[in-house]
């Protein structure tokens, strides 16, 4: 039972059959909702995912020559847990994404060649519920994808694109944001939490360099948290919270 003055969050419509996720790291993804997206896949749903970057500047102890290539192998076999095949790089440089007409463009583009009807990104917003600073990258990729997903049914913005053989989709009906402190609907995330916890562990070098708990220990003790804060206002059932915005 929810608690008083707390608020329901509803189930996310499932009238879809296409998603693309759009993000701005390796593994931002599997700590936000890859739960989600292995209950989608399981039920024949088509995601595709889009990383601004490859990660190069997230580990301090590796060049980022060498850190890009490892965090981009990584990756791929993490989203491979959860049943996705289609992972793409749009080369942005890590740490300094610029949110501008350019971002636009290519996460527009992306929209047009994938076609989905919900679109998924990572919290846009300057903090993490106002405890946490957010990461500039998070911020310009999450604000530029809820523009794209107009920009990429609009054939006079970018119309260059067209040009490439990118015909306009207006098909986006859906933008759900991971991670938002003021969510609104919610995925249970009973039936693909384990593989969630799998597909992160993926990003083991990655996890190694940021804590010293052991592996598995820390990327349970985190997913299983989060879904579990988000059970209260989703019937008692663990979930994956997202912040729905209706076009």
């Amino acid at each position: 039972m929810t608690a008083p003055g707390i608020t329901t969050l509803q189930p996310l419509p499932d009238d879809w059959q296409r998603a693309l996720a759009v993000v701005a790291h390796p593994d931002d993804l599997e700590y936000g909702c890859s739960a989600a997206v292995a209950a989608w896949t399981d039920a024949g749903r088509e995601v595709a995912y889009v990383l601004a970057t490859r990660g190069e500047a997230g580990i301090d102890t590796l060049a980022p020559a060498v850190c890009g290539p490892l965090r981009e192998r990584e990756q791929r076999a993490s989203a491979a847990v959860v049943g996705v095949s289609t992972v793409e790089f749009l080369d942005h440089r890590d740490g300094v994404i610029e949110y501008g007409p350019a971002l636009r463009r290519d996460i527009a583009a992306a929209i047009r060649r994938y076609r989905p009807e919900l679109v998924l990104t990572l919290n846009h917003r300057d903090t993490w519920g106002g405890v946490a600073w957010n990461s500039p990258d998070h911020v310009a990729v999450g604000r530029a994808t809820l523009d794209a997903a107009a920009d990429a049914g609009n054939r006079w913005i970018f119309p260059e694109l067209a040009e490439q053989g990118l015909e306009p989709w207006n098909g986006v009906r859906l933008v759900a944001v991971a991670g938002s402190s003021n969510p609104t609907h919610a995925v249970d995330a009973t039936p693909g939490l384990e593989r969630a916890v799998r597909s992160l562990l993926e990003h083991r070098t990655y996890i190694e360099a940021l804590t010293d708990q052991e592996p598995e220990s820390y990327v349970r003790d985190f997913l299983t948290a989060n879904t579990e804060a988000a059970a209260e206002r989703f019937g008692g059932r663990p979930a994956v919270a997202f912040e729905v915005f209706c076009r």
